[in-house]
């Protein structure tokens, strides 16, 4: 009978992963940085890069626990959760901790097969995971979760560390061998009306994320982002489906600003028309008889503004000042703006070319949401803009009844599930 070292196990493990149709995306993740067994780690850990795992905890695993693990720590890499989520985890370690891992197990638990006899991955039964939670980003769940633990009272680390022994703290880094630091271990939180006691968590190494500079940490994205999409084309050669969590990670970031920009003078501009009345004088001097722009046509642009609360002064702040770049731009007739929660409260009308926009707002309502409301209102006056911006929080009713054919574009700053009826969706971030 052969044994098998623990770096041997180890990389028998990593081996299956890479070559299964449901794991393969990562193998890529797998390689980077270091992934060693070693002793005094409670359980594992990982800076954003490299991978540690407790010798006597990996011991006590099955081979589809340990995978499970190890994917476990490869999925924080992949999701870049230690870069991204620093400020979490000093405000309350624990619920971010928790927050992090339930993404991760989500993933893991719901890959097919795992009820098989002899499943890839099975998550040890000490992990915390919630599928009411699936789809959710690190930073909906924490936020949620805040929510279900008003008792608990904010624990915010000294230092920029590892997660101390098993906990996820955000205190010291775990080589260290600090016993004293605090680690959440044993601390019991509301998860969805269901009392969970926090152990044998893995440990978050924040080390790795801390003095690096932005164009270190766009570096950094960029490794992982490689490592996915070569992950992901062996994934797809085998059928595989990309998790929605790592989808969105390997989305190219869209300048709101410029979208907005862009959106406006389209459809304003658009309604220029050629005439041949006059011709072209600019190329007049080149023997070039061409048409010139019929701009007579008025132009208008009507802006839907979500007055329910969760928009706060420096979002309105921010869009009020593009919208005045983007009338000294396209110089639109008029800017109409509709306040809105639940129905129109209000509207203001302005020349498209008034300096002092951000001062001429003025919110009305405040309730709840239902964004159904704008379309009906523009069909109720008869209003017919050349388009529609929406500015909203995205928590609006399941199915919102949208009837109007005006070209919509969709600013939503939180909820990021949210799907317009109609129109383009651009992620509004401040």
């Amino acid at each position: 009978m052969s044994y098998l070292s623990d770096e041997e196990r180890l990389k028998k493990n990593h081996i299956i992963m890479m070559r299964h149709p449901e794991t393969a995306l990562y193998g890529s993740v797998m390689l980077m940085g270091e992934s060693e067994v070693r002793e005094g780690i409670p359980t594992a850990y990982t800076d954003g890069e490299n991978k540690r795992y407790g010798k006597e905890f990996m011991a006590k695993l099955s081979d589809e626990e340990a995978r499970a693990v190890v994917l476990h720590e490869n999925l924080h890499v992949a999701l870049l959760h230690i870069h991204r989520h620093k400020d979490l985890m000093k405000e309350d370690h624990v619920l971010a901790n928790v927050s992090m891992d339930i993404v991760v197990n989500n993933i893991i638990d719901n890959i097919k097969g795992k009820h098989q006899a002899q499943p890839l991955c099975k998550l040890p039964d000490s992990a915390i995971l919630d599928h009411a939670f699936d789809g959710w980003s690190v930073r909906e769940i924490y936020n949620e979760l805040k929510k279900q633990n008003p008792q608990r009272k904010k624990k915010c680390s000294g230092g920029g560390g590892g997660g101390g022994n098993g906990g996820g703290s955000g205190g010291t880094n775990p080589d260290d061998g600090d016993e004293n630091n605090s680690s959440g271990q044993g601390e019991v939180i509301n998860i969805n009306g269901k009392q969970v006691t926090v152990q044998d968590s893995d440990e978050h190494d924040m080390s790795g994320a801390e003095g690096k500079d932005v164009k270190e940490l766009k570096e950094y994205e960029e490794k992982v982002g490689r490592a996915l999409r070569e992950g992901g084309m062996l994934a797809g050669r085998l059928g595989a489906n990309i998790p929605r969590e790592i989808s969105q990670s390997l989305e190219i970031p869209i300048n709101w600003k410029d979208e907005f920009r862009d959106f406006v003078s389209n459809n304003v501009r658009g309604k220029d028309e050629l005439t041949w009345r006059r011709f072209n004088r600019n190329l007049l001097a080149n023997d070039i008889y061409a048409p010139s722009e019929d701009t007579e046509t008025l132009t208008e642009v009507c802006v839907a503004i979500d007055t329910s609360g969760s928009i706060g002064t420096e979002e309105l702040g921010s869009f009020a000042y593009q919208l005045q770049v983007i009338c000294d731009v396209c110089k639109p007739d008029t800017v109409r703006i509709l306040w809105w929660d639940t129905e129109v409260h209000g509207e203001q009308v302005f020349a498209g070319d008034s300096p002092n926009i951000k001062d001429i707002l003025k919110p009305l309502g405040g309730g709840g949401t239902m964004v159904s409301c704008v379309s009906d209102y523009l069909k109720d006056k008869k209003y017919t803009p050349d388009c529609l911006v929406v500015f909203t929080d995205g928590y609006v009713e399941e199915t919102p009844r949208w009837e109007t054919g005006v070209d919509t574009l969709w600013l939503v700053t939180e909820n990021r599930r949210f799907k317009p009826p109609k129109g383009k969706l651009v992620k509004f971030n401040k």
